[in-house]
């Protein structure tokens, strides 16, 4: 029986596990956060569980299904508050690679650390929003279209009472449709992008939507949703700036051209207490890099038609493999585990990934993000939100040193808590487009994942292996 590992209980991750269960294979599933289902699927824990979860998430009795699959079958283990740290080259572990876990509540002391040596591992990390950075964005009160969906599906958590959101894709729209569920209200949401473009991004062969069906019910359902709410959606428009002293106030709002560029002249300011903004989402690529993953010039994992990486033994599926949305992470993650089980994927699991990649690229060509959007950035306009690196100081630094290596080092971007996971993106198409040199350093490559504490390494067996019992960290509070 093989032993099978799956790095995500998200979409992608669950769906995985199911095939690969399927399929005769031992299964771990690990997951950062308290409960599966990932972004997408993010809701109230059992103990406080809500009545209507089901109208509140697309799909939901299909989560609920995978979720009872891993939970009850005696060949999957299932460990939640699990990061996988680092990954090892391994001769003898099946998959040529070790997988090193801590587990336990994050910043918690007491951790456990486990290395696992699978015969295939599945990468199911996810994505996270890309912000990209305006006058005003590290205000109380700016969000991310992410955060803000799942304080409302996690905890029924209104971000404010007068909500804008912004930016770009179809994410947009459940995200308001979320943040309205709360009792905020949505003054508007604005697209970046220009009808034309979003015509002509979902107009090529409009026949073949036909294939992505239930995308239409979706449409329907918020489109249904905007209108009993009253909520504007406008077009080829973006938030510029944010106002206030200690918490954001009111927004600038501005016309946009077909680049990004803002239009000079169409500025109106709008009085809100939160905003609500996601321009594009970031693979989670840490895992897949340090087990030596290719990566696509558009810094996505590459597989092949079975899900697999570059790597023998390690398979990808989901976000990081290409920004696609819940039913492409599926169908990915039922190939992906059926081929890590040394299965045979479904046709529908084929035929599904089919549709929903041609679906994606609709995604890219009406809703992607142009490069005028440097153009409503200001010298004070914070781009490393950690180390409150501003816009100017960013530019002089690169006229300093054009790599991004040294770039990080004299300016300090991408070193604060998150590791540049926010701004990283940001800082490299800065640095491109000044005219920065190619040295090798990428915003994403990150040895230790997760950060660790002093205590939990200095305690791994001196002869390599990992101890799989709590450490006593009492005094050890430092941190990688």
């Amino acid at each position: 029986m093989k032993e099978v590992l799956i790095i995500g209980a998200g979409p992608a991750g669950l769906a995985a596990a199911a095939a690969a269960l399927d399929a005769k294979a031992r299964v771990t599933i690990l997951d950062a956060s308290d409960e599966t289902g990932g972004q997408y699927w993010r809701h109230l824990p059992p103990a406080r569980a809500g009545r209507l979860e089901n109208k509140l998430h697309h799909g939901w009795q299909k989560y609920r299904d995978l979720h009872a699959r891993v939970v009850t079958d005696p060949d999957c283990e299932l460990i939640l508050r699990a990061q996988v740290w680092s990954v090892e080259r391994d001769t003898t572990a099946p998959a040529g690679h070790a997988f090193n876990v801590s587990i336990g509540a994050v910043d918690a002391t007491g951790a456990v650390m486990r290395t696992f040596r699978p015969d295939a591992a599945v990468v199911a990390t996810g994505a996270h929003d890309r912000t990209l950075p305006f006058r005003g964005w590290e205000l109380p009160g700016v969000f991310t279209g992410g955060a803000a969906q799942a304080l409302a599906k996690g905890e029924r958590v209104a971000v404010g009472q007068r909500v804008i959101v912004g930016g770009a894709g179809p994410f947009l729209l459940p995200v308001a449709t979320s943040v309205a569920g709360t009792g905020a209200t949505v003054v508007e949401v604005l697209e970046a992008n220009r009808i034309r473009r979003l015509l002509r991004g979902w107009s090529v062969r409009p026949w073949r939507l036909l294939r992505v069906a239930s995308k239409a019910r979706e449409l329907v359902e918020y489109a249904g949703a905007f209108v009993r709410r009253r909520i504007p959606y406008r077009t080829g428009m973006a938030i510029v700036a944010a106002h206030g002293s200690d918490h954001v106030e009111a927004v600038t709002v501005a016309r946009l051209d077909a680049d990004w560029r803002p239009v000079p002249g169409t500025e109106r300011r709008v009085v809100v207490d939160a905003v609500c903004v996601t321009h594009d989402f970031t693979p989670r690529l840490e895992v897949a890099i340090a087990a030596g993953c290719d990566l696509s010039q558009d810094r996505f994992v590459v597989v092949d038609d079975r899900q697999q990486t570059s790597v023998d033994g390690v398979y990808a599926a989901g976000e990081v493999t290409g920004i696609g949305g819940v039913d492409l992470a599926l169908a990915e993650g039922a190939i992906a585990g059926a081929a890590a089980a040394g299965g045979h994927p479904s046709r529908d699991s084929l035929r599904r990934r089919t549709a929903f990649t041609e679906f994606a690229g609709r995604i890219s060509a009406a809703h992607g993000v142009r490069q005028g959007w440097r153009h409503w950035m200001h010298d004070d306009t914070v781009v490393c939100r950690c180390e409150e690196v501003e816009y100017a100081d960013l530019r002089r630094g690169i006229d300093d040193a054009p790599g991004l290596r040294s770039l990080k080092l004299t300016t300090r971007a991408c070193l604060g808590i998150c590791q540049g996971r926010i701004c990283g993106r940001t800082v490299e198409e800065l640095l491109a487009a000044a005219g920065g040199t190619e040295d090798g350093a990428k915003a994403d490559r990150r040895p230790i994942v997760a950060p660790q504490r002093l205590g939990d390494l200095a305690r791994l067996d001196s002869d390599g292996s990992r101890s799989e019992t709590a450490f006593d960290l009492t005094g050890s509070d430092h941190a990688f």
